[in-house]
């Protein structure tokens, strides 16, 4: 008994890098995203921001509190989820719902499953989804220098015309951190640089999603078409910050990439063939839910052994 081995939640990975530093990177790389949309919307998205973390790092030091837990909000996974909250929230919403969503997100999300390491989809998303259902109409209220209007995405479902150079620069109505592609790259490639992510998910993501909107599209092989797809909405926010999540996505290396193809044929799907014009986090969240049967199906092979798809069976 006086060896007692640690025992820890998935996913288990030898790296010199513990979850304070990942998360710190994290942060780091989303600040692009967030500096472009307190410019970009002014002083109402840094109250989002700032009230959306303070709430998810506040509930997160209560509830550990209360339940005599470890605390936990060193390690930034809480400032982490807050933060990607308030960038999936337009800068209109009132000052109570990023608390609702970053409350939801912590407690019943990630804390009530045993915190982290244990959450069966993403806090974030999933605190966006549940705000979604239950106020649709703050939700989608979208305003840019002053002007309420539909992102670019629903104008372009709607069958009008888009500026891909304005989606690409971040000049549109949209979310807090979903507009600008430019600085979701710039973080993207922080996170890329120092190894937090790979590219198989959001490779497979977006070349499996651009395979569909080709092919389903109605449009054949229209390159505006796609790239507006590619630049609008919350598509390269989900791609590299929230399908790449540790504890939600898979760990085996095929099953990351059959993960992305799912993805993108779901975000495909709601977005072409659905009524609504996103579906990122609808896709992502479906997509973690099938994250254990994706890792049961793709296995590592063992050293000597054939792959389990060519042994024969046991007579």
């Amino acid at each position: 008994m006086e060896k007692m081995r640690k025992v820890s939640s998935n996913p288990h990975i030898r790296s010199r890098m513990r979850t304070g530093n990942i998360m710190f990177l994290v942060v780091i790389a989303l600040l692009p995203a967030t500096l472009f949309g307190i410019w970009h919307f002014g002083v109402d998205a840094l109250k989002v921001i700032v009230i959306s973390v303070a709430a998810a790092v506040l509930s997160e030091y209560i509830f550990e509190k209360c339940m005599h837990r470890k605390n936990t909000i060193g390690d930034f996974s809480a400032a982490v989820t807050g933060l990607l909250l308030a960038l999936n929230l337009p800068s209109t919403v009132p000052w109570w719902l990023p608390i609702i969503g970053s409350v939801f997100a912590i407690i019943i999300v990630k804390q009530l499953f045993g915190g982290i390491g244990q959450n069966f989809m993403n806090p974030a998303l999933a605190a966006r989804c549940f705000l979604l259902i239950s106020f649709t109409g703050r939700m989608t209220n979208f305003a840019y220098d002053g002007v309420s209007g539909a992102t670019p995405l629903a104008a372009l479902k709607a069958g009008e015309a888009v500026n891909i150079w304005d989606m690409f620069l971040g000049n549109t109505a949209g979310t807090i951190g979903e507009t600008s592609v430019v600085a979701l790259v710039i973080g993207a490639i922080i996170l890329i640089w120092f190894e937090v992510i790979d590219l198989r998910i959001p490779a497979s993501y977006l070349l499996s999603f651009s395979a569909f909107v080709l092919l389903f599209g109605g449009q054949g092989a229209n390159m505006q078409f796609l790239a507006a797809h590619l630049c609008g909405g919350g598509l390269m926010l989900g791609a590299f910050f929230m399908a790449t999540d540790y504890v939600t996505s898979p760990i085996t290396k095929s099953g990351q990439i059959i993960y992305g193809i799912i993805l993108g044929l779901l975000t495909g799907l709601f977005r072409i063939m659905g009524n609504s014009a996103e579906g990122v986090s609808y896709a992502i969240i479906i997509g973690n839910l099938l994250v254990p049967l994706i890792e049961k199906l793709t296995p590592p092979t063992a050293f000597g052994k054939e792959p389990f798809w060519k042994r024969r069976k046991e007579a």
